[in-house]
């Protein structure tokens, strides 16, 4: 395959799981105000820091609000990772690799692109936030199930499911991230009523909600959660899960090839020292320190693998 249609497909997906993260931020910051009292403008600056939006936002002197935060995240074209840019971003690499895609796949990603940029023309109210996110999620479902059903399992779908796990990843790292050291007001709130709204919260926004009350009942303690989003393999969004996946599709992709790229080395050491750990030894090291590495491994491996098969060439 040239680099250049496996970049194509790579960065395809990775916007289209942004999209659908960023979306998720949003819920977050969303149901995070109700639990507050006063401004939410610390909220909202939290919530774009770890989306990685604060930067880019404050470059534009506007003043922070919660009308210019959402209107940043959600359709602003100068913020390269709001949902709007994702979504053109996914539908412009579509277009790129439209032959080493299916047909439904293509009408999905471009049903998908006109419909959100109909209901983002215009700024969203706080009334139909909840259905126009819920919307959005649900075309880039669409999206991924015409992906699954629809795809030989080749070089093509291996680079499109690698692209969407790092994404991922990446997201659920961070949303940890900012439930220990953003969203909880508090140490003294460590176990009281806002703290069990807040760990909902989270769940919540990597729809882990319905899977934690499966394995472990209502009761929220902070080490299973960390557990649930972090080390456990059932968990679709965990980064256990996440990396597992990547690991398999650049398995695939070395057969295919018959070479062993340096990719695959670095997801192997990411799995053996960062993921076949106890939660303990996590909390141990500290949680932050712990998902700040990851973040910058995940970064660092998202990079090897565009050096290994050549995107740019």
């Amino acid at each position: 395959m040239l680099g250049k249609t496996a970049n194509g497909l790579f960065w395809m997906f990775r916007y289209l799981e942004r999209a659908e993260n960023t979306s998720r931020f949003i819920e977050t910051g969303q149901r995070m105000a109700l639990t507050r009292l006063g401004s939410d403008e610390g909220e909202w600056r939290s919530i774009m820091q770890t989306a990685g939006a604060l930067k880019g936002f404050e470059a534009t002197g506007e003043d922070l609000t919660k009308d210019a935060a959402l209107d940043w995240m959600l359709r602003s074209r100068d913020n390269p990772s709001s949902v709007l840019t994702s979504i053109e971003g996914a539908r412009q690499n579509a277009r790129l690799v439209r032959t080493a895609l299916t047909h439904e796949v293509w009408e999905a990603i471009n049903g998908c692109y006109m419909r959100t940029r109909e209901q983002l023309s215009r700024k969203v109210s706080d009334r139909d936030m909840p259905a126009v996110m819920g919307a959005i999620r649900q075309r880039t479902a669409l999206v991924r199930g015409a992906t699954h059903g629809t795809m030989l399992r080749n070089d093509i779908y291996n680079f499109a499911r690698i692209g969407t796990f790092l994404e991922r990843a990446d997201n659920t790292a961070r949303i940890l991230d900012v439930k220990y050291y953003v969203l909880l007001p508090s140490v003294m709130s460590i176990g009281s009523s806002i703290d069990n709204v807040q760990w909902e919260t989270i769940l919540r926004s990597v729809s882990a909600r319905g899977g934690f009350r499966l394995a472990y009942g209502n009761d929220y303690d902070p080490t299973d959660i960390a557990y649930f989003l972090i080390l456990d393999g059932r968990m679709p969004r965990s980064l256990a899960f996440c990396i597992s996946k990547i690991r398999d599709n650049l398995g695939h992709l070395a057969k295919n090839y018959e070479l062993t790229p340096e990719s695959s080395q670095k997801v192997a050491d990411l799995e053996k020292r960062y993921l076949s750990r106890d939660i303990e030894s996590i909390f141990d090291e500290g949680l932050h320190h712990y998902i700040q590495t990851l973040l910058t491994l995940i970064g660092d491996l998202a990079m090897q693998i565009e050096k290994d098969y050549r995107f740019y060439e």
